[in-house]
């Protein structure tokens, strides 16, 4: 299986990074093909909102990074998204990748979008410095999980599983809990 991961995290050794390492190692250690885009990292121009991709299925803007993580995406057989919480939403630079590359991820039809994923399936994850159970009620972990599950649902892709980890603050350091919630989510794929 190729898998891609799409870390929105500016953290590298940060909790949800490693997270995703031990679903990378995981689904590397079954034989998996296993690439990791780091939002962050990523040279993109934000989206003008003309709406021409919608028509032309391709955006107008010159060639930058969007277009590299489209094909990746297109690529991949399954995507694990990884997303820290902004104020109860994923971070600018991933929205900025997604608003960009909408043109390939599903096709305007004139009743309802053409999700041009099906097939695929996803894994979302999300942290989150609130402490649980208010990351839930007061939707912070939950509004970056809402953000990427309307993503993903628009354009095709079954989730198969989601993890929200909220009190980052006070508990920073990964447990055997998270671990168990990491495997047990990439066994789905």
């Amino acid at each position: 299986m190729n898998i891609l991961i799409i870390n929105g995290s500016p953290k590298k050794k940060g909790l949800l990074s490693q997270m995703l390492g031990i679903m990378q190692d995981k689904a590397q250690d079954r034989g998996d093909k296993v690439q990791t885009v780091y939002t962050n990292e990523l040279s993109i121009k934000p989206c003008i909102g003309c709406m021409a991709c919608r028509a032309k299925c391709s955006c107008v803007l010159g060639e930058d990074d969007s277009q590299r993580v489209l094909k990746m995406i297109q690529q991949a057989d399954a995507i694990i998204m990884g997303a820290p919480c902004y104020w109860g939403n994923i971070p600018g630079q991933m929205k900025v990748l997604f608003d960009r590359i909408v043109y390939g991820m599903m096709r305007d039809t004139p009743r309802f979008p053409e999700p041009l994923m099906k097939g695929k399936k996803c894994i979302l994850l999300s942290t989150c410095t609130t402490p649980w159970p208010w990351n839930i009620w007061f939707k912070q972990s939950r509004g970056a999980i809402r953000a990427m599950r309307e993503i993903c649902r628009y354009s095709g892709f079954k989730i198969v599983s989601t993890i929200d980890r909220g009190g980052t603050v006070m508990h920073p350091q990964l447990t055997p809990k998270d671990k168990h919630n990491c495997l047990k989510a990439i066994e789905k794929l």
